[in-house]
């Protein structure tokens, strides 16, 4: 192999760097994998010739710092090829075909998927950046080697900023901040993290980063006294215990200390009154007995421990953190984890490479949670509207602060803190979000927006006719449960419209004593064309919509020639009987705000295109600026069985005393009806005027409730508001 790189001359830099990698290399990987790389090289070397950075360097001095960048992490020999031609397909006229030719289909699909991602860099409008991150998931789904070498390539191009203007800078590092480095973490590769957030930091805020780097250096030298002392305490106190660890002093990067002295609104000062130090083991039960030790040397400040062994992060990431009163009163943080647990928690899915001979098991549970993590992403994206959709979703869930909850069962579910009882249904099955009504935390009813803690037992209550409530989109904050919401209302809306367009042109043409199963296929494929609809579903929601009136496709249907223009007879006054309305049948038919019709009220509909029929009072104003629009309102009537809650409005006159309000909501209660809005109108010393929005059965129940509050003393005048 040292052969094969010592023939290359070592003049240019990118020889050097082929030397370098390929020394990397001959410590895992064999000669003839070896010799594939060093194939790879010499291809992506011709194709980019001629090629150069902003900086000066050949181009392919880059795709070789990011292959020796995965060679670092023991990458596979198709990865570090694929790093190496990553930008073949892109930047010069080699085609996937060739490369799929040369180096095989794995290969080439992993430079195919890096390609895709590659555009993400020079878009700078939100919507193909985001249509561009999509792409990014859809590729890290079938190859997660994909994502670990775009990650490669970023660091790789965040380290060469220095040359590029001002403002691209500060827009390739906001997208590394916003995307790139959330992702690194949620895959728990927390070195490339860190390495990004500190070089978008200081691409963004020059002076800043210079100013705090400074800053941290000198303090830094006046902390080092203390940090001795805790540590040698700490050493010692294990030895006493005979604990055998390792025990090191933290330093956090620039970037979280900055994130916190922003988010905090404090000084350097107060941010440094916290000493970090770490504690390594050998193994899980000597951590939790160092726990016991260092609680013992110092004092544990309450509701500041966390135990991250028994309920691992989202992205795998373990350990005992706890803070503790140390001496001179201040604070001392803890991380307590084995050997194990900090290998894999600077190197997440990549340790999948790294250390594969040391525990397969642990390193298959890593790869199991992006794997899992993937899936929702692809089930979120499947249902997401448009792509600025799906990167508000995936913000969402790239900055998660967790809870944990467990189930009836006992089985444990991560949830974003602030979560609702929502978001948990959503996470254990998107059909048991589907179906709930209500649910018991700790075996205590509470109602769906309920906000949860730590350690709850959650049970939802289901229904089979319950349905997503669109009001659920206001508290939810998982990114699976808003998707899923939204999708199933897309979906139910539109059955909803295509039902109504079936009962409104089956209506229609049963008045011209046709019926649509027995319309020849023919003549409904032939009006479909004229109609430029793709199919009779299409059409049918187009009517529930109300974007097509039923009774003029209906003549069009009756008539002979399907392309002639629909000719409207003087007698022709379209549905000859009143469409029969429950009030209950969801999105495509509402019942007017202005007027709130209840069942036995006399009602009009109206088409209100895009959304359906809108139901009015046959007394409300509005609907006299209906009835002058003929082809567009429709006779309906309410069905002799509607049941449910129908709000209605009524304005009350009343003595303006105290307990008046009072009287009137418990006369309201006894009547069985339930009180939705108080709206003071107008109030003297002597009489208040009130808008009382409340539900009712029907006009009879209303009628009722009307009657018995007249009777009442403090009642002057009583009028149910119709418009």
């Amino acid at each position: 192999m040292l052969e094969i790189a010592d023939t290359i001359e070592l003049e240019r830099p990118q020889d050097k760097l082929i030397r370098r990698l390929c020394t990397t290399l001959s410590g895992y990987l064999d000669q003839s994998q070896i010799d594939q790389c060093v194939r790879a090289y010499e291809v992506g070397a011709d194709a980019h010739e001629g090629q150069f950075r902003k900086s000066g360097e050949a181009y392919i001095c880059h795709p070789v710092s990011v292959a020796i960048s995965l060679a670092e992490m023991r990458m596979d020999a198709n990865g570090i090829m694929a790093a190496i031609l990553h930008d073949v397909i892109e930047d010069t006229p080699v085609s996937k075909k060739e490369l799929a030719e040369q180096f095989g289909t794995e290969v080439a699909e992993l430079v195919d998927g890096v390609t895709k991602l590659s555009k993400i860099d020079s878009k700078s409008h939100a919507e193909t950046q985001a249509e561009n991150v999509r792409k990014m998931f859809l590729a890290m789904a079938k190859d997660l080697r994909v994502i670990i070498v775009k990650l490669a390539d970023r660091l790789h191009n965040m380290q060469t900023l220095g040359v590029m203007p001002a403002a691209k800078k500060r827009r390739i590092a906001r997208e590394t901040l916003d995307i790139y480095a959330p992702i690194a973490n949620r895959l728990g590769m927390n070195n490339i993290r860190q390495k990004l957030e500190s070089l978008s930091f200081e691409a963004m805020y020059p002076m800043r980063h210079a100013v705090l780097n400074n800053a941290v250096k000198k303090a830094r030298g006046n902390r080092r006294k203390i940090v001795d002392i805790i540590e040698n305490t700490i050493k010692n106190r294990l030895e006493q215990a005979g604990l055998n660890c390792d025990v090191a002093g933290r330093e956090k990067n620039l970037y979280s200390i900055y994130k916190k002295m922003l988010n905090k609104k404090i000084s350097l000062a107060d941010v440094f009154d916290v000493y970090a130090f770490r504690i390594f083991c050998d193994d899980v039960d000597t951590c939790y007995r160092v726990l016991g030790v260092m609680h013992n040397l110092y004092k544990p400040i309450p509701g500041r421990f966390k135990d991250y062994i028994a309920l691992p992060k989202a992205n795998g990431y373990q350990s005992l953190h706890s803070i503790l009163m140390g001496p001179y009163g201040v604070p001392i943080e803890v991380q307590i984890r084995t050997h194990e647990m900090h290998r894999m928690s600077e190197s997440g899915i990549a340790a999948h490479w790294l250390y594969k001979s040391d525990d397969d098991n642990k390193i298959e549970k890593f790869q199991d949670r992006a794997n899992e993590w993937l899936r929702d992403l692809l089930e979120i994206q499947k249902s997401a509207g448009d792509s600025l959709e799906f990167i508000d979703n995936l913000k969402v869930d790239l900055f998660p602060q967790e809870v944990f909850v467990f189930t009836p069962q006992g089985a444990i579910i991560k949830l974003p803190r602030g979560a609702t009882i929502i978001d948990f249904a959503y996470a254990v099955h998107t059909d048991l979000g589907n179906a709930c009504v209500s649910a018991r935390i700790d075996k205590q009813l509470v109602p769906l927006q309920t906000k949860l803690e730590n350690g709850v037992t959650v049970e939802v209550i289901t229904a089979s006719w319950a349905r997503p409530n669109p009001l659920w989109l206001n508290y939810v904050i998982t990114a699976k449960a808003r998707s899923g919401i939204r999708n199933y209302l897309k979906h139910f809306k539109q059955q909803e419209a295509i039902n109504l367009g079936r009962r409104l042109l089956e209506k229609e043409l049963l008045a011209m004593h046709l019926h649509l199963e027995n319309i020849d296929k023919d003549k409904i494929q032939a009006l479909l064309q004229v109609l430029s609809k793709q199919s009779l579903d299409e059409l049918l929601e187009d009517i529930g919509l109300g974007n097509k009136m039923p009774f003029l496709v209906a003549k069009r249907i009756a008539q002979d020639d399907i392309n002639a223009t629909v000719k409207l007879d003087d007698g022709d006054q379209g549905q000859k009987k009143p469409l029969v309305i429950k009030g209950t049948e969801g999105m495509v038919i509402t019942l007017a705000k202005c007027c709130r019709p209840i069942p036995g009220d006399s009602i009009i509909g109206y088409f209100n295109p895009g959304k359906g029929i809108v139901v009015h009072h046959h007394e409300c104003r509005n609907s006299s600026v209906v009835r002058k629009k003929q082809t567009n309102w429709l006779d309906v009537e309410w069905s002799s069985d509607a049941a449910g809650d129908f709000p209605v409005e009524l304005r009350i006159e009343i003595l303006n005393q105290r307990g008046s309000l009072a009287t009137i909501a418990s006369t309201i209660s006894e009547l069985n009806s339930n009180i939705e809005n108080v709206t003071v109108v107008d109030q003297d010393d002597r009489i208040s005027v009130d808008l009382i929005t409340l539900t009712v059965k029907d006009r009879v129940h209303l009628a009722k409730i009307m009657r018995r509050l007249k009777e009442l003393s403090i009642v002057l005048k009583i009028t149910r508001v119709k418009a």
